[in-house]
């Protein structure tokens, strides 16, 4: 398989340099070019007086631009290392605001959107250290720019051209800076985002430089589209789909709308499929699956708009559209891009909305992901998420072979997900060093023992090591998949595969089948519940949440202890967990000893 993609890799890359040399650069289109374009605003207004939830989100974007007016302008002041909080902030505020001067020609939005068009210009920098935070910048300069260039001056339109070459395209120059260049994860898709559209946006002033921009970053983004091969997973997780794969749609359609092609970059392997894998990772609970460093409430994302629009799918809106009107729900990236939404709304028929047709989800690649949802209506449809892949994936925790299980409407097997950033750095921790003996792994929910898998003899995951979905189970009898977690705990047993399975009960039976090192091993099974809990019996705990009851049972050859730990973390570094217990079992497995653990949740 690497072969494969490294094979598919290299001949893309080729194609891609050749297609971006061929980009007819004079037939570029007027302004405004992204996204947005000219004289699309009537096609948007007639889809927000059409549909309501489209309508309500337009009434969100104005309210907003609303409360704008009345504010002060951001400025320049940093979270630690980073200046995102005020990027995007910025952003936010100058999409909005240009979006409400396109549909209303008010021109109070369009002058508040000048001011901060102007004040982020006069920073003294974009914090190019943080990329993110330049990358970010650089597109609110260029759509700010670009949505309002029939109403800006040129002595203000010099003004941010000259912010934006010496504040990100000179930027960078300093490679260490610019490593995202050569980066496979999120920064790549955000940086080159915000370098093409400012590319786009200014091309006229600067042609050569704005070519050798757009075409550097072109390539350079063939490896964050690499991550979605084979067939569409997202090795970050639910939040970042959000984040990364909404500055991937961005950066794909701003090349379209503003010179007709995009290179080539959405046919790159898995990239169109990656929209229903974000579809299955919300569970009917309306809580995600949220490995890795994740959030667990439930987003709406406006890349889910983009994609059934370029696949003519209307089923992959089924779960997106169903919120969109929804007062409290959270859209992806703090809303910033949220303009996006009734635009790409406009193109496509939003009365042929359906539910999709499989119950199954399986991908492949850097983080094997596999989801069976037992319906799409209602809340009390069971569903289990499980995955394997690694503990050196970006952003990943130590939790290959956990897994999420929601029956009766409660999420019995949960994921801590995330802890902020800042609140760890702020402290000391070295977050960021993936070792195998980095402080990382002491973060509580970063570490093995807080996630629904196995720990052996009380150490680490091997970092390296790497759990790959070998069997997928999609029928009506069976559903559920197998992941050989061996390179995982290689230190200390010889093979170990873990089964997930639905019966025809809706019961979930996760099945353990390990064989033993060179030397007996304690092997702890452990699962994290927001439900109370009590030992029944010697194989048996009773959990208790919302006025159901589910019984985890252990069948084993071996005797077993069953355990209720706190999830209260040892360092004061450590996010607290209220209303959280750890629930399983311990067990020895003898040296090169063969032995099946199945446990039940009934």
């Amino acid at each position: 398989m690497k072969k494969q993609l490294l094979t598919l890799a290299l001949g893309l890359a080729c194609s891609l340099v050749a297609f971006a040399d061929s980009f007819d650069y004079g037939k570029i289109t007027s302004h405004p070019r992204l996204v947005f374009t000219q004289g699309m605003e009537a096609s948007v207004q007639k889809t927000i007086d059409g549909y309501a939830p489209i309508r309500a989100v337009h009434q969100r974007i104005m309210a907003f631009a609303d409360e704008t007016l009345r504010e002060p302008t951001v400025f320049f002041q940093k979270e630690g290392k980073r200046l995102l909080g005020v990027s995007r902030f910025a952003l936010k505020r100058i999409t909005h605001l240009a979006y409400a001067y396109r549909m209303t020609r008010d021109e109070r939005y369009a002058r508040r959107a000048l001011q901060e068009l102007k004040a982020v210009s006069r920073f003294e920098s974009w914090n190019p250290s943080h990329f993110l935070d330049t990358g970010e910048m650089a597109m609110a300069v260029a759509i700010g720019y670009d949505w309002l260039f029939d109403w800006l001056s040129p002595k203000d339109k010099e003004e941010m051209m000259n912010a934006l070459v010496t504040k990100a395209f000179d930027a960078t120059a300093n490679t260490s800076d610019a490593w995202f260049y050569k980066g496979n994860n999120n920064w790549n898709s955000v940086c080159n985002a915000g370098l093409i559209y400012g590319a786009l946006a200014f091309f006229e002033n600067i042609p050569d430089r704005a070519k050798s921009m757009i075409e550097k970053s072109i390539e350079s983004n063939l490896l964050p589209l690499q991550q979605y091969a084979p067939d569409g997973g997202y090795p970050e997780g639910y939040t970042y789909w959000g984040y990364g794969t909404t500055f991937q749609m961005m950066l794909i359609e701003g090349l379209i709308t503003a010179l007709g092609s995009d290179a080539g970059l959405s046919d790159s392997p898995g990239f169109m499929k990656t929209g229903r894998y974000m579809q299955y990772m919300t569970g009917p609970s309306g809580i995600s699956f949220n490995f890795s460093d994740c959030g667990s409430v439930e987003q709406c994302n406006t890349a889910m708009f983009w994609f059934s629009r370029q696949l003519n799918d209307p089923t992959m809106l089924f779960v997106d559209y169903a919120k969109v009107d929804s007062p409290t729900v959270q859209f992806e990236e703090d809303q910033r891009l949220l303009v996006m939404l009734p635009i790409l709304a406009s193109q496509q028929d939003l009365s042929k909305i359906a539910p999709p047709t499989s119950p199954f989800w399986c991908s492949r690649g850097t983080t094997p992901v596999f989801i069976y949802r037992g319906g799409w209506e209602s809340k009390e449809d069971t569903y289990l998420a499980i995955k394997g892949g690694t503990a050196s994936a970006p952003h990943a925790h130590m939790d290959a072979g956990t897994f999420v299980f929601e029956k009766y409407g409660v999420r019995w097997a949960m994921d801590f997900g995330a802890q902020n950033y800042y609140s760890l750095e702020s402290k000391g921790v070295d977050l960021w060093n993936g070792a195998q003996d980095s402080q990382r792994w002491d973060v509580f929910r970063y570490g093995n023992k807080c996630h629904n898998t196995l720990t052996v003899n009380g150490q680490r995951h091997n970092v390296k090591g790497f759990g790959e979905i070998t069997k997928t189970y999609e029928t009506k009898t069976k559903r559920g998949a197998e992941i050989d977690l061996t390179t995982v705990f290689q230190d200390y047993l010889t093979s170990a595969v873990r089964t997930a399975m639905v019966d025809l009960q809706d019961n979930l039976i996760i099945t353990d089948k390990l064989r033993g090192g060179k030397e007996d091993a304690v092997v702890t099974w452990s699962m994290v519940t927001p439900a109370e809990a009590k030992i029944v019996n010697g194989n048996t705990i009773e959990l208790t949440k919302d006025g159901k009851k589910l019984l985890l049972k252990v069948k084993s050859p071996a005797k077993v202890e069953m355990k209720i730990w706190t999830t209260e973390p040892d360092h004061d570094y450590d996010s607290p967990n209220p209303g959280t217990l750890r629930v399983g079992f311990e067990t020895k497995v003898k040296a090169n000893a063969n032995i099946t653990l199945t446990t039940v949740l009934q």
